[in-house]
């Protein structure tokens, strides 16, 4: 059956190339529109599926409680002289008139407040207010000598892009108002740190595609010098990676961190393909025709590449068990790309070939090319030729080095696999030390403006958090309820040195009514009444959904998890009323949830792109040797391990995708040696031989395929985010390691299968 499919698609280039190659320009066309639909996500969507029980406790968190705050960083020379304070009340009185602004707050209106509705006329009145306000105050305003704050507070549950569109009209309104000189502002806050996140990946995105197509044709340029138009891999990616992108705003699949470190992942794997079947046609058309060129080429690569590459999407296909969906969309994402660049390479290389009437440049002796019978007509046998003039080679030969150290390994296994399976093993022990980081703050540049700020601000006022807890119910405001919800308070706060305080109805109950719990439920209905709404829209959505918020001094995100992992112990110790749910909730809960997900999905997703490969190699081989790759396939994870503890490496949503995409990658290099051995074992009856014309005719090609990938792979490094750059280091390490596994394990690996096939074969000839 697959036989067939390449034959039909090579008999259909043959016979008309111009319409192959006006779909292939369809196709292409349809991907170009498919751009326009996409977007940027960078919202809570990207860590926790929305469809999901904690998907839509955080959207409905987002909806009744999250209200967004954006800072106006004003600094000064004094920013208390009447001309500049005047000016801040001017800003706030133009902010207020903004649409989807709850509120504004600064400086200006406690001075008002405690001067009779106007701002003090003299600096020693504004003096004198100020320092009789409370410390917690004056930081929160007015910070230090130097700047001051407004704080902007936004309406509810706004989506990012009218947020967008808020910090767009803020903007708008500071540059509209003359300053007074020597004042300069900066926007702070959630929204524009997520705006500017936002638009930093989309100048990532192309500084990486960008990045690693200069790096292609670098790469062309240098090792595939031997083919004619040694270009035209590059120019086929290029079309397959527009045509994946199209396909991505098709199907709705938004751009996020993840999705955008995937495309040199894409352009590394794709320019591989495309390598393999330009060398390969390279070859065929110095033999015969062109139309046979066409149809070797297809037909003998086409099912080889396609079955290496089908090898390396099992990795990604393991992906699809994690919780998180940024992991699962840059799955999708290679599953699509990788599959669309093969076909593109697949189709368009000969077809191109065809239309341009290609002819191979004179002899060289190399050849790059995989697949049943590839390079026998440039790269001879294993018989040893004496020098045309009869003097020593003195000149290295890289392919003679590979066949050399092959053929030694293969006589000597067992110290290689113990040496190496030793590395594993400390690889994989020392793996679940290695740190694990959820916190999206260290996912940014370090200079990214709106972290800058962010950090300023932290640095002045000081650095906390909050831990908020959702309780619902049949009624949040029942007298039982609000006294479970003060003994819980009380609780926490005695049990946990982290928590500094706590808010909640119940709270706000107690502040007003003198620090007593009213007796009867209809005092609790009468005070409820005299609390202003906005403090009570703050914990309380509706009778049935409230919030304890509790205020803690700023921890790292790992302890951060133990915290909330104790309370939530509390909780089912402490017994919430019948009827009532009490869960973690908000970036309390996001960002913890993301470290224990990353946590355990990245074992389950290396685990269980073993066993994908293993069952696709038996399933499409079904012979002993299918196994042999996943032993290289193992070392090469557990080395991986070992780099990034040395290196200092860190997992985070990307890192976290490491060991089932190293599994895929590492795959298709073992799956073409493979291939290549069974091949000539069948030929050559002596593994050993079979291991060294093995190597001799593919190893050269696999090493040039591998620095094809690795230089697609290291565009990643460009990235100014350091989630994406520490991803490229993470991937560079994985192929590297996936081609020693290659070229220095699987001719270990053969040699033991080939010897254990020999004695099952003379043992079954014994048997009568």
């Amino acid at each position: 059956m697959i036989s067939r499919l390449f034959e039909g698609i090579a008999n259909t280039i043959i016979k008309r190339p111009r319409l192959v190659a006006a779909l292939i320009i369809a196709v292409f066309c349809i991907g170009f529109y498919g751009i326009t639909l996409l977007n940027m996500q960078t919202g809570w969507e990207t860590y926790v599926d929305k469809n999901t029980p904690a998907g839509a406790l955080q959207n409905k968190y987002n909806t009744e409680f999250r209200s967004d705050t954006i800072i106006l960083i004003i600094e000064a020379g004094d920013p208390l002289s009447p001309e500049i304070l005047a000016y801040i009340d001017t800003l706030e009185t133009d902010l207020r008139q903004q649409q989807n602004i709850e509120s504004v707050q600064s400086i200006t209106d406690v001075l008002k407040l405690y001067n009779g509705g106007t701002l003090p006329a003299s600096r020693a009145d504004t003096e004198r207010i100020v320092n009789s306000l409370p410390k917690s105050t004056r930081d929160l305003l007015y910070p230090s000598n130097v700047l001051t704050l407004v704080q902007i507070k936004l309406t509810k549950g706004l989506s990012q892009d009218v947020q967008a569109s808020l910090l767009g009209n803020i903007d708008t309104t500071i540059q509209a108002l003359d300053a007074p000189p020597g004042v300069s502002i900066e926007i702070s806050g959630s929204p524009a740190f997520s705006q500017q996140m936002g638009d930093g990946l989309s100048s990532n995105m192309a500084i990486l595609i960008g990045g690693a197509l200069i790096l292609m044709i670098i790469t062309m340029g240098i090792l595939f010098s031997y083919v004619r138009h040694r270009f035209m891999p590059v120019l086929l990616v290029a079309l397959g990676l527009v045509s994946s992108l199209g396909l991505m705003g098709i199907f709705g699949i938004s751009l996020n961190m993840a999705v955008i470190g995937a495309f040199p992942v894409l352009i590394g794997l794709g320019i591989d393909y495309a390598i393999q079947f330009h060398a390969r046609f390279d070859e065929e058309a110095r033999k015969g025709s062109l139309d046979d060129a066409v149809f070797v080429t297809v037909t003998r690569t086409g099912p080889a590449v396609m079955y290496a590459m089908l090898a390396t999407t099992m990795g990604f296909v393991a992906m699809q068990v994690s919780t998180v969906p940024m992991i699962r969309s840059f799955g999708i994402v290679s599953i699509i790309g990788i599959n669309t660049c093969f076909w593109f390479s697949c189709i368009g290389m000969p077809t191109l070939a065809l239309l341009l009437n290609y002819q191979p440049k004179t002899q060289t002796g190399q050849c790059y090319a995989v697949g049943t019978d590839a390079c026998d007509s440039i790269i001879p046998g294993t018989e040893k030729r004496p020098n045309a003039r009869g003097r020593k080679k003195s000149t290295f030969s890289y392919g003679q080095f590979l066949t050399d150290t092959s053929v030694r390994i293969a006589k000597n296994p067992i110290p290689v696999l113990l040496f190496a399976g030793l590395i594993a093993l400390i690889g994989f022990q020392i793996d679940p030390t290695i740190p694990v980081e959820s916190s999206e703050n260290a996912f940014v540049p370090s200079d990214m403006p709106a972290k800058i700020n962010i950090d300023k601000v932290t640095r002045v006022i000081g650095a906390t958090g909050t831990s908020d807890l959702m309780i619902q119910g049949s009624r949040v405001t029942d007298r039982d309820t609000l006294l479970w919800m003060i003994h819980f308070q009380e609780y926490e706060q005695s049990r946990h040195a982290e928590i500094t305080g706590s808010t909640s109805i119940a709270t706000s109950i107690l502040e007003h009514n003198n620090g007593l719990m009213p007796e009867t439920q209809a005092e609790i209905d009468a005070i409820l009444d005299t609390i202003p709404q906005s403090t009570k829209d703050s914990v309380l959505s509706d009778p049935m959904c409230g919030l304890i918020r509790f205020s803690t001094i700023s921890i790292p995100m790992d302890r951060e998890n133990g915290l909330k992992e104790q309370i939530v112990k509390d909780i089912e110790f402490f017994e919430p009323p019948v009827g009532f749910s009490v869960q973690p909730a908000g970036d309390f809960e996001l960002f913890t949830s993301l470290l224990g997900a990353m946590s355990e999905s990245k074992d389950v997703m290396t685990i269980l792109g073993f066993i994908f490969v293993f069952a696709f190699l038996i399933l499409v081989y079904r012979h002993l040797h299918a196994v042999s790759p996943i032993i290289p396939i193992i070392f090469v994870v557990g080395w991986n391990a070992v780099m990034m503890y040395m290196i200092g490496l860190t997992y985070n949503p990307l890192t976290a995708t490491l060991g089932s995409m190293t599994i895929g990658v590492a795959a298709e290099y073992t799956i073409l040696v493979m291939e290549r051995y069974a091949e000539e074992e069948e030929r050559l009856h002596d593994p050993i031989l079979a291991i060294q014309e093995s190597v001799q005719k593919i190893g050269t090609a696999i090493t040039v395929s591998g620095l094809a990938t690795f230089f697609g792979f290291s565009a990643l490094c460009l990235a100014t985010f350091p989630i994406i750059s520490n991803f490229g280091i993470s991937t560079l390490i994985a192929v590297g390691f996936s081609l020693m596994g290659a070229i220095f394990v699987m001719p270990a690996v053969l040699s033991l299968v080939g010897q254990l096939s020999e004695w099952l074969d003379k043992r079954r000839e014994t048997v009568p």
